[in-house]
């Protein structure tokens, strides 16, 4: 079982990625990986999902690869059947948190209040997704979480971007973010890779 802190502390950016058509899958993540950043979440949006990370799984054993958009039961095990190698949740329910604890593939559950992270510490989760990041408070947020909770750490998603994702990772309780911007769909549909391994570099670069 690999381990979500780890896991949190192997890339500064995480890419949450949509991918709609799964050819597009190996070459995208082949992109972000050369780029630096080597922990890919999918998200369970679309159907090309789980077949994507099958692909990624398959042919960039290097990576790791997991899973977002995890909102359920039946979700979180089709994920790990497709060998999903973390989940990651928008926020949790008992039915989900109870599959979680029979999957041998961790969770990053999403919380945006305090009272949701003390809850889940209390289950057992030192590492939280932060979402809707920047709807719910942003660094201010986060800042004042730390004070009476500073054993927990965080990925905030949701409105980070490279114009503020600095000022999050500057944050002693922030281990990485989430964000998109380094594989916009426009990119993406037209099979830019160079592109986005450019935008990979520079996404990699924020955690230096």
């Amino acid at each position: 079982m690999l381990d979500i802190k780890q896991i949190m502390d192997t890339s500064p950016v995480m890419p949450v990625l949509v991918i709609e058509d799964a050819a597009n899958a190996l070459p995208l993540a082949k992109a972000l990986y050369a780029g630096g950043l080597k922990v890919l979440e999918i998200t369970l949006r679309t159907d090309a999902a789980l077949e994507s990370i099958k692909i990624i799984r398959e042919n960039l054993p290097d990576a790791i690869v997991g899973a977002g958009t995890v909102t359920d039961a039946k979700s979180l095990q089709a994920a790990e059947k497709a060998g999903s190698q973390f989940f990651v949740s928008p926020g949790v329910s008992d039915s989900l948190l109870d599959a979680a604890k029979y999957s041998s593939v961790q969770l990053l559950p999403g919380i945006s209040t305090p009272t949701e992270a003390m809850r889940l510490y209390e289950m057992g989760f030192g590492a939280l997704k932060f979402f809707p990041a920047e709807a719910a408070g942003g660094t201010a947020m986060l800042k004042a979480i730390a004070g009476p909770l500073p054993q927990l750490a965080f990925c905030p998603t949701g409105g980070v971007n490279p114009k503020n994702a600095s000022e999050y990772l500057a944050l002693a309780n922030v281990r990485c973010v989430g964000g998109s911007w380094m594989a916009p769909a426009k990119l993406v549909n037209e099979q830019n890779w160079s592109e986005i391994e450019a935008m990979a570099k520079q996404a990699a670069s924020l955690g230096q």
